[in-house]
């Protein structure tokens, strides 16, 4: 069942006409911090994951968006080896948060959803099939969201989630018909200044201030 989400918000410096959804609160405020200072027009608005056990983890209790039952590199992991259950709940809630600012005045096609990591694919996976004809998608297709731009940024040294997960997921979107940017940086599983600037530019581009 899902369930309802704390979230830490960052307020637009100026009049928000846009909102952005992130993947855990507190450990990425500091990052959309420096992106406000350019997008001075958009409120971020940062989910954090609920507490749940995780397979690979011994069971352990951490946050979550979904159960990761195994890691590594085949198509299996993308095909058979999900936590479907656990993917749609977390869409539910993250479209919780989306109706909540549409009835605060914020139309559909000015929200942009995103996420590093499992945030990366729940953020996808809300854009592409979100009742809501979305904007643009930050990383069960609906026609609602066919020409929602996408951008997918992925480490080729990533130990944690493969570089060649990303790429099949790139690839697999790709054949879908949606328009989506696929870049690369010389990182492991983490942000990067160059990544972070590729964000500022593609969200200056798809939700600018003046429109």
């Amino acid at each position: 069942m899902a369930s309802s989400l704390t979230t830490v918000v960052q307020n637009a410096r100026k009049l928000h006409t846009a909102t952005g959804l992130g993947d855990n609160g507190n450990g990425w405020a500091p990052e959309t911090g420096k992106m406000g200072k350019a997008l001075e027009h958009v409120k971020f608005i940062l989910p954090n994951a609920p507490v749940q056990p995780v397979t690979i983890n011994s069971g352990m209790e951490m946050p979550s968006w979904y159960d990761i039952y195994a890691l590594g590199d085949t198509e299996d992991i993308l095909k058979d080896r999900v936590d479907e259950e656990g993917v749609l709940s977390s869409v539910v809630s993250v479209n919780r948060l989306i109706r909540n600012e549409i009835d605060a005045g914020i139309h559909s096609n000015r929200i942009v959803v995103g996420g590093f990591s499992q945030g990366a694919a729940i953020g996808i996976t809300v854009g592409i099939s979100s009742e809501y004809p979305l904007e643009k998608t930050l990383t069960m297709a609906t026609d609602a969201n066919k020409n929602t731009p996408i951008f997918m940024g992925h480490g080729i040294y990533d130990q944690v989630v493969p570089f060649r997960l990303g790429k099949l997921s790139h690839d697999l979107i790709k054949s879908k018909g949606y328009p989506i940017t696929f870049k690369t940086y010389n990182i492991q599983h983490s942000s990067y200044p160059e990544e972070t600037e590729d964000v500022i530019k593609f969200l200056q581009q798809v939700i600018p201030e003046n429109f």
